[in-house]
């Protein structure tokens, strides 16, 4: 992997030649489900920078050409002067009622003397001072003010669920619904007025949850004016994002590469990313060129509100800054809408391009950079809201390009808590290293990386033009770092890799198990090993005794704590499907069936429990628990088919003759009698007992990669030519009860026909999805297919899925 062949770097350069890639959102920096940054929507300066949850993590690119100011990264973050405190920023009473007062109670001259009155906030769980359990409350604050300024008033609020705001007796804002952290809501400015103001709100609980905090800020406005860069290309590939810019006289490339090359395990675990910012003149010209670029600090905070501390200095050749929490508290939170607080962001730029590093505000560090006048405080402590600041000099720019970079990294100290103990990440297992040293290595390796990625882009992209065209193409190079990023991979206390997944905007469980199913072709393709990763602590859990029950749990724990299962309810014959389905495939993947021998024991009473309960599923859920309970699936059916299938053959591959015997003769029984139940006329049903419905039988795919034939060919070759009578403008539905649809499994669907242009009907309305959608988020996997919006779910690993066909073509699978 490490050379680059001409053949490759042709191919790259004349992939880059295409037009602009168009996507959801734009991957910047991907590692892992913390250290993940996106650029929302159209155009790298519409939006400040976001973590996946949609969160800001601002990175902020600035060129000065001839001191004129081009900003071609991220837009300035908003920053905002308290005039009402809320709760999160200093304590404060107000009065409140939880009966419904006389009319008028929002208006100024209503006397609430009679009220109670409690510190804030509100609500019944661990955030709230005040405990309110009722369905109504009713919240007062008086407040004066001296001097009402000119600048944008926003209301700072915080509600669950239902909430109508008044200012001054005047509604301000309305909303059904509640949020999950503070929204900033524009107020008029005639509203606030000098001297008295009541700020009433009434906060109605329709289930779940209650919660109120409420304060009052304006925004800060930045006098540093600058003109945003003509932003001409942008191209997505596997490992990096690559854009360019018109800057007056000045061309700029900026390329994001974050090296995931996924056969090097250790250099995939090593959370560095490089920026590189390559310039150019295009009017015969010199031009005197500076580039500015500054990280928050809030890529280190879960809230804005958390106190940091940073630090810069000088190390292994390289310029250093570096921030994080006062708190510290290392994976003491857990859950889905979270970013890490622990551990700390690395900016590093060589000494040898002679950058200017500094750490201020926002606004101070952009007046630095305009007049040139830098702080050189070498630490700042306990504040909030920093940027980590770096001033690289171009000098005098001509045609020739002109190259450099910075790096950033993450060193989360501890990834994760796996039964107790928490682990390390990977560059740490050898001890006595620090993370400079890591980014030393890193830069050292910028031109080898750079080059090795540019090959691995190419030959991925060629692959899956192969297997699937062009817009197939397009979708895979768009997966791939969305679904590494979306894992952490560590080691176990008893050295078994462990490839971990975070339940990305669902209920943030870690290593779910019909989350690896779907995940599994991209690892298959690139390193089965990181395959193997997604099933140990699964296997661990059942074969440590410490899950009893004769099918696999659902998941390991709600990130980062895999301590143990936490979703509410187990998913029996899909769990038990997928595990063994998946050591089928790596068996098949890797020749042998070591992997399978290994954990034998453990998969036997999980194939029986299939033999027994598999065929004809009980009420229960499966891996599309959003669509609710369902008692006799056909598509589960077909999955423990399948796994029973998988099973036979290991057994046949291990010498174990009897067992295969067995169970590949009962499989095959099962798969006939399915025939028969399933049949509707032109297609098989959603249900054994519910006629005129379908489904989408997308694990038949894996009868077709195994080579199990167990169903006759005829069996995909009739669903495929009805699937195609009921496709929508963005997508083939999941099944016939709604006209929602998941595209992994599309593609797994997909790669039952027989034919490439069938294939092909089927990818293209997903493509029209992902580079159409209104939802512009990191790639949703559900959606709509009758206009193309989000339906729930962003940044998951499961488009790892996407790879299937890649797969099969591997194999070598008509």
């Amino acid at each position: 992997m490490r050379k680059l062949s001409l053949l490759a770097l042709c191919l790259f350069f004349s992939l880059i030649t295409r037009a602009q890639d168009k996507a959801p959102a734009y991957p910047l920096i991907t590692h892992d489900a913390y250290f993940s940054i996106w650029s929302f929507g159209e155009g790298l300066t519409n939006s400040v920078t976001k973590h996946w949850t949609g969160k800001e993590q601002s990175l902020l690119g600035i060129i000065k050409v001839d001191g004129k100011l081009y900003r071609f990264l991220g837009e300035e973050s908003k920053t905002f002067k308290t005039i009402l405190p809320a709760a999160d920023e200093s304590k404060y009473q107000a009065s409140y009622s939880f009966e419904k007062p006389q009319e008028g109670w929002e208006s100024n001259t209503y006397k609430d003397t009679d009220w109670k009155k409690a510190e804030a906030p509100f609500g019944d769980d661990e955030r709230a001072k005040t405990k309110w359990t009722t369905n109504d409350l009713y919240f007062r604050r008086t407040f004066d003010i001296t001097n009402v300024s000119a600048t944008k008033k926003y209301l700072k609020l915080n509600h669950d669920d239902n909430v109508i705001v008044y200012l001054n007796g005047k509604v301000i804002y309305r909303k059904n619904g509640w949020v999950s952290d503070y929204a900033y809501l524009p107020i008029e400015n005639s509203t606030l007025q000098k001297g008295k103001n009541v700020l009433a709100i009434y906060v109605k609980n329709t289930a779940g949850g209650r919660h109120l905090d409420a304060g009052i800020v304006e925004e800060e406005a930045s006098d540093i004016k600058t003109d945003v860069a003509t932003q001409t290309h942008v191209n997505i590939q596997a490992t990096s994002t690559q854009y360019t810019f018109s800057c007056g006289p000045v061309k700029l490339k900026v390329d994001f590469t974050s090296p995931l090359l996924a056969n090097d395990i250790k250099l995939t675990a090593r959370p560095i990313s490089y920026i590189s910012y390559a310039v150019n003149a295009t009017d015969g010209k010199t031009h005197q060129v500076d580039v500015y670029f500054s990280a928050s600090s809030n890529i280190a905070v879960n809230n804005p509100i958390q106190p940091v501390s940073a630090w810069k200095n000088t190390s292994n050749n390289l310029s250093v800054l570096k921030t994080g929490t006062v708190e510290q508290p290392i994976l003491k939170k857990r859950g889905d809408d979270l970013r890490i607080d622990w551990g700390y962001l690395y900016v590093a730029v060589p000494t040898k391009f002679k950058a200017t590093q500094f750490i201020g505000t926002p606004n101070e560090s952009l007046k630095a950079f305009l007049s040139t006048k830098y702080p050189a405080q070498k630490q700042v402590l306990n504040t909030k809201n920093l940027s980590l600041s770096n001033v690289i000099p171009f000098g005098t720019v001509s045609s020739a390009l002109v190259e450099k970079y910075v790096m950033l990294g993450y060193d989360d100290l501890k990834s994760v808590e796996y039964f107790g103990e928490k682990l390390s990440p990977v560059w740490r297992q050898t001890g006595g290293q620090n993370f400079e040293d890591q980014l030393a290595e890193a830069a050292a390796q910028y031109s080898a990386l750079k080059s090795e990625c540019a090959a691995f882009d190419a030959k991925l992209y060629a692959d899956a033009k192969k297997a699937g065209g062009v817009e197939y193409a397009d979708m895979c190079k768009l997966a791939y770092r969305q679904a590494i990023a979306a894992h952490k991979i560590v080691y176990a206390p008893n050295g078994d890799i462990l490839f971990l997944s975070k339940e990305n905007f669902s209920n943030g469980s870690i290593n779910t198990v019909d989350v690896t199913y779907p995940s599994a072709p991209q690892f298959l393709v690139y390193n089965p090993e990181l395959l193997k990763g997604m099933l140990n602590g699964i296997f661990y859990y059942s074969e440590s005794g410490k899950w009893k029950k004769p099918f696999p749990a659902h998941d390991l724990g709600t990130y980062p704590l895999a301590n143990g299962q936490t979703y509410g309810e187990d998913m029996p014959v899909e769990e038990a499907g997928n595990m063994i389905i998946l050591t089928a495939a790596i068996t098949k993947a890797e020749g042998n069936a070591k992997y399978a021998e290994k954990h034998w024991e453990v998969m036997s009473v999980w194939a029986n429990y299939l033999l027994r309960e598999g065929f004809d599923p009980a009420n229960q859920l499966c891996t599309d628990d959003f669509a609710g309970h369902l008692a006799r699936n056909a598509n589960l059916s077909v999955k423990a088919i399948v796994a029973l299938g998988g099973y036979a053959q290991m057994a046949q591959q291990l010498g174990k003759t009897d067992i295969a015997t067995k169970y590949r003769t009962a499989a095959l029984q099962m798969a006939q009698n399915w025939m028969k139940m399933a049949d509707d006329g032109d297609h098989y049903a959603l249900t054994f007992n519910d006629k005129n419905t379908w489904s989408q039988k997308y694990n038949l795919v894996w009868d077709k990669l195994l080579k199990l034939d167990l169903f006759p060919k005829e069996v995909y070759k009739k669903e495929i030519n009805f699937y195609l009578t009921k496709q929508k403008d963005f997508g083939l539905p999941l099944d016939s009860r709604r006209t929602y649809t998941k595209s992994d499994w599309i593609m797994w669907t997909a790669t039952l026909a027989d034919k490439d242009t069938d294939f092909r009907k089927f990818i293209s309305p997903i493509y029209r999805f992902a580079t159409e959608t209104q939802s512009k988020v990191p790639l949703s996997d559900w959606h709509e297919t009758t206009n193309g919006k989000m339906t729930g779910f962003q940044a998951r690993s499961v488009v790892g899925g996407y790879f299937i066909k890649m797969l099969a073509d591997k194999w070598e699978i008509k």
